[in-house]
């Protein structure tokens, strides 16, 4: 008799909505996914699968689709390789695209029913490989793993790990020992089209696709009615999202490495983890990435290179628009900045004005001496938010810290303050490159999940502690 595979158990909440099919075949290849020897799973995010109805899928369905990538129902049929181009370290790359992963879902998810894709690395060669073997290595899927559940905790809009899954394969790479254990991950974002998507079509001039594809954001992405000038609009949506993001970074301390344009997401969403790191100190120089040498996306100068990106994306946009209202909008970079910069701070120190209004210049007053302290002492960045949650700063802080406190003294707790007992801990959650490195070794060494595991945890809790400090205003 036939043992058939049972059907995916697939909640209330399941809505594929295939938006990509809409723009044509001009901006992707269909591709097939890897066979791999094995499919182990090592990570599922229920938390993140029960937002799109996936939460139901028992382990082996988990694997047929997020190991095997069979099409779930009603969706893609066939996984998608993005076609785009991208600035690399400055310097512009016409020979990029998907060259180990694919979009291999869309589907709405079920509070703000904003179109989420399942994105994978790992998957496999696709036309975009080049050199390449398409594969991930299972250190490279664990870093990805713990950088985004600790950005999503410390309230960074990040794409999110949804699973990792050991594949079973020997893998040589030049920057880490070999051979290595392989993985296939597989993200849930906000969307995979970046800013190289647009450097692509305005390199071949294509003004009809170029309009597509800012209707298909517009419509599919951003979910907002078209006005007049549906350009200048998207822009200024993405200016708006970009600076967003430059200030959760700054204020997560988190150094993503690689802010090339191929790697900026028009929705202002933190993807695709390679070298990235945390810093420990308030160090502007600081670099995750080895091969950046001059220090071009070091953690002091990342607003600067995301507004340049932007910028990038403005010249794009030229074949479908006049200048000005491009420049108006990308004017706004900074002004954003300082506004959003104030809504990070605010939430991970758990704090709010006296009458939770928005007050930039008090705001801004309170990061540079926060900025100034953390140098002057060269004092953790963890600890410090750690400790001065709530808006007071403990009896051992010095005389170098009273500029802060000055500022602090213009803002009150939010309403839980410090009563989470991840604050009765005594230690704040960080995910310094040790600690990654410990995790790796124990995995690596003994096949030791745990520490993995109670990493996890301790972020989310951490997440759970920090997360009122944003719904207070």
């Amino acid at each position: 008799m036939t043992d058939f595979p049972q059907a995916p158990r697939l909640s209330e909440w399941y809505d594929p909505d295939p938006a990509l099919l809409k723009l044509g075949d001009a901006f992707y290849d269909a591709v097939e996914a890897a066979s791999f020897p094995q499919t182990i799973l090592r990570f599922r995010n229920d938390r993140a699968a029960q937002e799109v109805g996936l939460e139901g899928l028992t382990d082996a369905q988990w694997l047929r689709h997020f190991g095997r990538f069979e099409p779930l129902p009603g969706n893609l049929p066939q996984p998608l390789a993005m076609r785009y181009h991208g600035h690399q370290f400055r310097t512009y790359n016409p020979d990029l695209g998907d060259g180990r992963g694919f979009t291999f879902a869309q589907l709405r998810n079920s509070h703000m029913k904003d179109l989420m894709e399942l994105g994978t690395k790992g998957s496999g060669q696709t036309p975009w490989s080049r050199f390449g073997d398409g594969r991930l290595t299972l250190k490279g899927g664990v870093r990805e793993v713990l950088a985004t559940e600790m950005l999503e905790a410390l309230g960074v809009r990040t794409s999110r790990s949804l699973s990792l899954i050991e594949t079973g394969e020997a893998l040589h790479r030049n920057d880490e020992p070999s051979p290595t254990r392989s993985a296939v991950l597989v993200r849930m974002s906000l969307g995979h089209i970046r800013i190289g998507t647009f450097q692509r079509l305005a390199y071949h001039g294509d003004a009809e696709n170029m309009r597509r594809l800012i209707d298909y954001c517009l419509d599919e992405m951003f979910l907002v009615e078209k006005d007049a000038d549906p350009v200048a609009q998207f822009f200024e949506l993405v200016v708006a999202r970009t600076a967003a993001l430059a200030t959760q970074y700054m204020v997560a301390g988190f150094v993503h490495g690689v802010l090339n344009t191929d790697n900026i997401n028009v929705m202002g969403e933190s993807f695709d983890y390679g070298p990235w790191r945390f810093a420990p100190t308030f160090d502007p120089g600081f670099t995750a990435a080895y091969f950046d040498h001059a220090g071009l996306y070091a953690f002091g100068r990342q607003p600067d290179a995301i507004l340049w990106n932007v910028a990038q994306l403005a010249v794009a946009l030229r074949i479908v628009s006049e200048a000005p209202p491009l420049i108006e909008r990308l004017e706004a970079f900074e002004p954003d900045y300082r506004l959003f910069y104030q809504l990070a701070q605010e939430r991970r120190l758990g704090i709010t004005t006296p009458d939770g209004t928005i007050d930039t210049e008090l705001g801004w007053r309170l990061k540079d001496a926060i900025e100034a302290a953390l140098i002057a002492t060269g004092h953790s960045i963890d600890r410090f938010y750690f400790d001065a949650y709530g808006g007071s700063l403990p009896d051992g802080y010095g005389p170098q810290w009273d500029g802060v406190r000055a500022a602090l003294a213009g803002y009150r707790p939010t309403a839980t303050g410090r009563t989470h007992p991840y604050f009765a801990r005594g230690a704040p959650c960080s995910m310094l490159i040790d600690e990654v490195e410990s995790i790796w070794a124990a995995i690596d060494q003994r096949d030791d999940w745990d520490p993995f595991h109670a990493k996890i945890a301790q972020v989310r809790e951490m997440g759970e502690a920090l997360a009122p400090g944003a719904a207070d205003r």
